[in-house]
């Protein structure tokens, strides 16, 4: 997992630049309509809803923005999208694979946009199960490593969270990522709540389960191909099977 925690490290300083940007408030708000269109508008029964509340609040969003959301989604309030899940299959320059989730109200103009994004890129689509064997998909809770005046360690989160169905805990820069069965990152969430440890989000993710090591041009190449298909609305997550190691993270940071 080591590859898939260097990488959701960049994942997470880029979520900051994202959201200056104005992209991650439109996507964690598709994410709320949809969560709340498919289990309802009450949080307290929808799971999925609950996460995609706090992760929403998490980032700033809105009150407003977020409860017009779960209005809109629910049929409370006109105007909600018929907003379908998609997934696409392609691969970044290098061999490294690439998992495309899109969620959109328009089909043909997300596959033009993926392809697009992919082949300007020096990648190219893959055929339908071609990619996605690669990954396996595991829940993902990301917990600040910093709690206030307490710092947490890895013992005192696997203490928390081991009996939740936590199946392990990896030390990011300044955080914690607790990998799970998808099933299960609900009751790693709740364990966390109630022992009143702070998380950043809780939620559903494609993990590589074969990593290709890239240098410094095969790393930029492949943040190249993502930072393009993440610029198409369509798309709401992408996930890579490239590993960037340490000192390459840090010379990309310094570029």
């Amino acid at each position: 997992m080591s590859g898939h925690s260097k990488w959701a490290t960049t994942k997470h300083k880029k979520a900051a630049i994202d959201a200056k940007r104005g992209k991650l408030f439109a996507k964690l708000i598709k994410n709320i309509e949809v969560a709340a269109r498919t289990g309802g508008g009450d949080p307290l029964g929808n799971p999925t809803l609950w996460d995609a509340i706090y992760k929403a609040k998490k980032s700033s969003v809105p009150n407003d923005n977020i409860d017009r959301a779960v209005k809109r989604g629910s049929g409370a309030e006109a105007g909600g999208a018929d907003w379908q899940t998609i997934m696409y299959e392609g691969y970044a320059p290098g061999g490294v694979a690439v998992l495309i989730e899109c969620l959109t109200d328009n089909r043909n103009r997300a596959a033009a946009e993926v392809r697009t994004a992919l082949t300007r890129n020096g990648g190219s689509l893959a055929d339908p199960g071609s990619v996605s064997y690669l990954f396996t998909r595991k829940g993902v809770v990301m917990v600040p490593a910093q709690q206030g005046a307490r710092s947490l360690t890895e013992d005192d989160l696997l203490e928390v969270v081991l009996e939740s169905g936590a199946e392990e805990v990896n030390e990011l820069d300044e955080s914690y990522e607790i990998i799970s069965e998808a099933s299960d990152f609900v009751s790693v969430r709740k364990a966390l709540q109630a022992a009143g440890i702070d998380y950043d989000s809780a939620e559903a993710s494609f993990i590589p389960s074969m990593e290709v090591p890239l240098d410094i041009d095969g790393a930029r190449r492949m943040l190249r191909v993502i930072e393009a298909l993440e610029d198409s609305d369509d798309v709401q997550n992408v996930y890579a099977n490239g590993a960037i190691s340490d000192e390459i993270l840090a010379q990309l940071d310094e570029e």
